[in-house]
């Protein structure tokens, strides 16, 4: 029965081919649209190299300090709080500070001036993200004390500096005027994954900052890897108690201090809009992106309802002979419904087919640096999910109103819809 409900379908796609062009037109484009932005978004925050333990990492990159008159500071943290507060923690399963922001180093090819974005790490850094080394390795503790000048770098600054990203092992980068020995090349990290990237990485032992300032505030940020996803709300929970004890730093001219661990997607949520909730708001924007996502698909809905209404116009002999026959309400609505999400799913493959094509061409004019978009697993996932919702939410009022003709009217030629 549903193969003959397929080949129906394919037989009434093809009887009106423009109606059938605007129906595929509409739900191809909307698609598209929201595949191409759902697979940016989960290319910056799924789980993605390096950051490929989502389920497993917290973030702690922020502090707010609340003045008692009013106002507020907002800031990345010092080292010495988070070596004191964050590093010490029993739950994580691993503890790394590095720098919050990768500053711009020169570098000099020739006559050839490079500006490569650097960012100081420890070595539990490589522990907790999972880079993909291309070769060589990352730089150890040993290197992290003794403040080495040793580099990791990734694989398009190899090219550019060396001009080979292979055999570069051991080779001396100038950084700023400063000599650094390569140890690893990685593959490129794109700028989307703000937390773990940068061209060059570097020991966060050999910055000429004051590692031992103790002011809360600074350019610092820890990542903590919990032991299980199922152990990241215990992660939290630590830190929370351990913040909710620290003293302030001058009681007299503040009256509260907030600082949260976060997963990835509700850190970057929080740096964004300030909040200092504990999923720094992530919650509701996923409500207003889910809403606003709804309303966007519901205008070419709403076009598909109309085609399809028009379409019981012209099937309303067919549909009062199956009436006739016996053909109950529920036999003629479900084979209404799998014949509109079998039109549906095809509009899905086709913006499947166009948000390829975009995500090529965003990927070709490099609209973020060493970003490679693409359709993944996940994106597939979602591409089916939205095209059964289409075919659900433009194909239950028409299957609704033809099932509902009476067999005596249409086969009088009385249709009323």
């Amino acid at each position: 029965m549903f193969l003959s409900y397929l080949k129906i379908a394919w037989k009434v796609l093809l009887r009106r081919k423009f109606f059938t062009f605007i129906s595929l037109f509409g739900i191809s484009f909307t698609l598209m649209m929201l595949l191409v932005m759902y697979a940016m978004v989960d290319y910056s925050v799924g789980p993605q190299m390096p950051e490929l333990r989502t389920d497993r990492l917290l973030f702690i990159t922020r502090m707010q300090l609340f003045y008692r008159d009013g106002g507020q500071s907002n800031s990345g943290l010092g080292y010495a709080f988070l070596d004191k507060y964050a590093r010490t923690l029993r739950t994580p399963e691993k503890v790394s500070l590095s720098e919050h922001n990768f500053s711009t180093v020169a570098a000099y090819v020739g006559n050839q001036t490079l500006k490569l974005d650097l960012k100081r790490t420890d070595d539990v850094f490589w522990q907790v993200l999972n880079f993909d080394f291309v070769a060589g390795r990352p730089f150890n503790a040993q290197e992290e004390r003794d403040a080495a000048h040793v580099v990791v770098v990734n694989e398009s600054t190899a090219r550019r500096y060396f001009g080979t990203s292979e055999n570069v092992l051991g080779r001396v980068m100038e950084l700023d005027a400063v000599r650094y020995r390569v140890v690893g090349v990685v593959s490129d990290v794109p700028l989307s994954r703000i937390q773990s990237y940068a061209e060059v990485w570097v020991p966060l032992s050999t910055t000429p900052a004051n590692l031992r300032d103790p002011d809360y505030l600074g350019g610092y940020m820890a990542i903590l890897l919990a032991p299980s996803a199922a152990e990241v709300d215990n992660v939290k929970a630590e830190f929370q108690q351990v913040v909710n004890r620290i003293p302030l730093p001058d009681p007299k001219q503040f009256k509260e201090l907030r600082t949260r661990a976060h997963t990835l997607f509700a850190s970057l949520i929080a740096h964004a809009n300030g909040s200092s909730s504990a999923d720094g708001a992530s919650g509701l924007v996923v409500r207003v992106a889910l809403a606003l996502t709804l309303l966007f698909m519901l205008l070419p809905a709403l076009n598909l309802i109309n085609v399809n209404v028009s379409r019981t116009l012209e099937r309303a002999s067919e549909i009062g002979v199956r009436k006739a026959f016996g053909a109950t309400t529920s036999a003629l609505m479900r084979q209404f419904l799998i014949e509109n999400i079998f039109l549906t799913l095809l509009g899905g493959l086709l913006g499947l087919g166009l948000a390829a094509g975009m995500l090529a061409f965003i990927n070709s004019i490099h609209l973020i640096p060493y970003a490679q978009f693409a359709l993944n697993g996940r994106v597939f996932g979602v591409a089916l999910g939205l095209a059964l919702v289409f075919g659900i939410l433009s194909g239950v009022y028409p299957a609704y109103k033809m099932s509902k003709l009476q067999a005596a009217q249409v086969l009088k030629g009385e249709v009323a819809l």
